[in-house]
């Protein structure tokens, strides 16, 4: 256990030690949680192939809920050391807000051993010195310079260095602690002149990666704003449509809310039960926080229940929803370990990794219009399903079309699904490979 574990842990403990005893004082009964974070991340920032930017941050602190009168209220302080009279205000807080709690309280997670998920925490991240950093992001900016194309290109980007502890103790026999590292490295080229574009690329993991891997993901975003600036709009298209992975992300946003327990249990859902078939029979869908190395990958959530692999989706039906232990219990099931937070807030049901299952064909060339990249999912509906997106970059027979609106609702596109590539790509926590569905392209 590093050092920064042992504070985490020591904090939770320190202040679980105080807690019974308040409590008595005050001649409550309550179970309690307590959930500490401690963390460091140093950003850098390119601008026009330039070192712009550099900063570094710490920050630490605990959150405390607690369960009184059927109700649940929560308060939180920054910093690791906390005396009995910080911990007696922590308390009375929310043993307060308790009091105008809206959902009713079912139970903290009980003890359940949580088997660590393997390559989550990469030491090269936690301890490489800020100065080697600093000169990582300059050698990036100078592999800017030398790509540079000509002056018509502005390359931009960034790489960011996170490294994270968390712990979580409860009432109820819970008691986890553990380090997670992350790396995100993004490239933005921008082409100017007659034929304009701009293009963006990143990539994040949860190891250090190496120098060919950073540049990768520069030229990506120089060969997309080169695509990005020949294309132009295409003639209005409706029928079949491949979907790039970048695209089936933002799409797959929109249905997502529609499987998270909250939504599910407050009517904010199209789907109400599990066992409902809501897309083709050629999708599967998993949520998976054990996949070792991945960047949404964790031992244990918020709350400290397990990281699990949980089908929602398999062969068009709803196997699963996302639950935290809140909403797993008003549904009468059981939490799938999706309940995400810092120490500032209280769970929020959220996505560990998405991956959409590989099928067996091959689509790199498929004959219809391929959608690589769309923007503005914030727009959409999840109850409806309906989506209007702008389409950023797409390729159809040799030529590339972009500022087309891809158009149509998530729910059919999923039950019009026809095919499903072999050939998976990762971008962030998801995986996909690319589909072929219906759709509108106006």
């Amino acid at each position: 256990m590093n050092e920064r574990n042992e504070a985490v842990i020591r904090t939770a403990e320190d202040i679980a030690a105080m807690i019974p005893g308040i409590l008595s004082e005050r001649n409550v009964q309550a179970e309690w949680e307590v959930y500490v974070e401690a963390g460091r991340n140093g950003s850098f920032q390119i601008e026009n192939e330039e070192l712009e930017k550099a900063q570094r941050r710490f920050y630490s602190g605990v959150g405390l809920r607690i369960a009184s009168g059927g109700y649940v209220g929560f308060s939180y302080a920054t910093g690791l050391k906390h005396g009995r009279r910080g911990v007696e205000e922590l308390v009375r807080k929310a043993l307060a807000l308790a009091k105008l709690g809206e959902v009713e309280f079912h139970g903290f997670p009980a003890y359940s051993k949580a088997p660590a998920v393997a390559g989550v925490y990469d030491r090269r991240i936690d301890e490489i010195p800020f100065e080697e950093a600093y000169e990582m992001a300059e050698e990036l900016a100078g592999y800017m310079r030398d790509v540079k194309p000509s002056d018509e290109y502005i390359l931009s980007g960034g790489v960011s260095l996170a490294v994270r502890t968390v712990g979580v103790m409860n009432s109820n026999g819970v008691e986890a602690v553990e380090s997670r590292t992350m790396m995100k490295v993004s490239g933005y080229t921008v082409k100017k002149g007659e034929r304009p574009g701009d293009g963006y690329s990143f990539q994040t993991y949860r190891h250090l990666v190496s120098p060919e891997d950073m540049e990768g993901i520069v030229r990506k975003s120089l060969e997309d704003a080169k695509k990005n600036s020949e294309a132009s709009k295409m003639e209005g298209y409706t029928g079949e449509i491949a979907l790039h992975p970048h695209a089936l992300a933002s799409i797959l946003s929109v249905f997502l809310p529609n499987l998270m327990g909250d939504s599910v249990y407050y009517g904010r859902s199209r789907i109400s039960r599990v066992g409902e078939a809501v897309a083709s029979d050629a999708l599967t869908i998993r949520d998976d926080a054990r996949i070792e190395g991945w960047p949404g990958s964790y031992s244990f959530d918020g709350e400290g229940a397990p990281g699990q692999s949980t089908v929602l989706i398999e062969r068009g039906e709803v196997r699963s929803f996302l639950l935290d232990e809140t909403y797993a219990r008003l549904l009468g099931m059981k939490s799938t370990g999706n309940g995400l937070r810092g120490f500032r807030s209280t769970p929020e049901i959220g996505t560990s990794n998405v991956i959409i299952e590989p099928g067996k064909e091959s689509c790199r060339d498929p004959d219809v219009p391929m959608v690589v990249k769309v923007f503005g999912e914030h727009t959409a509906n999840p109850v409806s399903g309906d989506f209007s997106l702008t389409v950023d970059l797409g390729e159809f027979r040799g030529r590339y079309f972009k500022d087309n609106m891809l158009t149509g609702n998530v729910f059919d596109l999923l039950r019009n699904i026809s095919v499903i590539g072999r050939d998976p790509e990762r971008v962030g926590n998801f995986s996909s490979p690319v589909v072929i569905s219906r759709a509108r392209i106006v």
